[in-house]
């Protein structure tokens, strides 16, 4: 499978039976798979007329409880955030999928990394998070695209998974692990027909006084939860390393080939790997820092991780950058070659 149908299968496999979208590239073979898959599950696609259209629809389908998910890449999640800050708001749970491509404006159709900030800090208006995963291969894409599905629900939030052109075209092989669905909170919230009960009103807006700061109060306590329980990591050869590499997504994949490669040559060099953007693994990155030690963070934009880095680090350890903006594809001779240049004591060139 590619990366994208690896996405779409995992999340019919994990009980989304709504999907809504529209076509751009890098992203299209999700809609594609989905327009055949969901009728076979008795699910729902919609190609909606326009981004905008997708995620309300995605709203709506969510407020009545169906597990719902749109896809689209960085120009079309730009149009979504609005109703992304929305559902934040409102508490709905969503999966939203980014296979991001090169910007700002129109850019390209490459591969890009350049969409971090509008995903961790928030792309939409007001103080909101989303969980945000970075896969780095196929296997990722399957297993965090069903972990997405089921944190939404615990959550009552909306999740993202931050891909990009380059991952989402990838064909390589993983072992699709069948869904095990966890024990959930039961959906007491949904618009399902009154029903010898109580009304219910999902909403996002609140006009009176104060209420909506204590609304807010609430969201930031869900989103401290989130720091606490859901970080999620991987480190490699970073016991022992002089430098340590900092890198997400298809960008630490690159970077694991000359962290390798620099191994075998007897380089003291590792990688730290988030997996999830939001929560930001800040405490275990501090943890690594040395007086001693320096840091480079490896991205393909013109430089947003790098910020969460040098705070989590906080001035202790040098923090250095090295990126390609514009979806240019870092290779691993590059990576290798600016490692080198630390080792060697060689002025550092960006």
């Amino acid at each position: 499978m590619k990366g994208n149908e690896a996405i779409a299968e995992a999340a019919v496999q994990a009980g989304c039976r709504f999907y809504a979208g529209y076509p751009i590239t890098p992203q299209n073979e999700i809609p594609e798979y989905m327009s055949w898959r969901m009728p076979e599950v008795n699910g729902v696609f919609v190609q909606a007329e326009s981004e905008l259209a997708a995620i309300n629809m995605v709203y709506g389908a969510s407020a009545a409880g169906v597990r719902a998910m749109t896809s689209s890449s960085s120009p079309g999640i730009s149009l979504k955030q609005e109703t992304i800050s929305y559902l934040a708001g409102a508490e709905l749970p969503a999966v939203i999928v980014n296979i991001q491509r090169g910007g700002p404006g129109l850019g390209n159709i490459s591969g890009s990394q350049a969409d971090y900030f509008q995903a961790v800090k928030g792309g939409g208006h007001g103080d909101y998070k989303l969980l945000v995963y970075a896969p780095y291969n196929l296997q990722e894409m399957w297993n965090l695209t069903m972990l997405a599905f089921d944190k939404a629900d615990e959550y009552r939030n909306p999740v993202m998974i931050l891909g990009d052109g380059v991952i989402g075209q990838m064909v390589e092989p993983f072992y699709p692990k069948p869904y095990v669905r966890p024990e959930l909170p039961v959906k007491d919230w949904v618009l399902d027909g009154c029903k010898n009960r109580e009304p219910r009103v999902i909403k996002s807006l609140y006009m009176g006084e104060g209420e909506l700061e204590m609304r807010n109060n609430i969201l930031q306590k869900k989103y401290k939860v989130m720091k606490d329980k859901e970080v999620s990591f991987e480190g490699y050869y970073t016991e022992d390393s002089e430098i340590i590499i900092v890198a997400f997504g298809i960008a630490a994949r690159i970077a694991l080939s000359s962290v390798k490669r620099l191994r075998s040559e007897g380089f003291k060099v590792g990688l730290f790997r988030p997996i999830t953007l939001f929560p930001f693994p800040e405490k275990e990155l501090f943890m690594l820092a040395r007086e001693s030690r320096r840091f480079i963070t490896i991205e393909m934009n013109a430089g947003q991780m790098v910020e969460d880095v040098r705070l989590s680090i906080n001035g202790i350890s040098e923090v250095l950058f090295y990126g390609r903006p514009g979806g240019t594809i870092i290779t691993p001779a590059e990576v290798q070659e600016k490692i080198l240049q630390l080792f060697n004591h060689q002025p550092y060139l960006a």
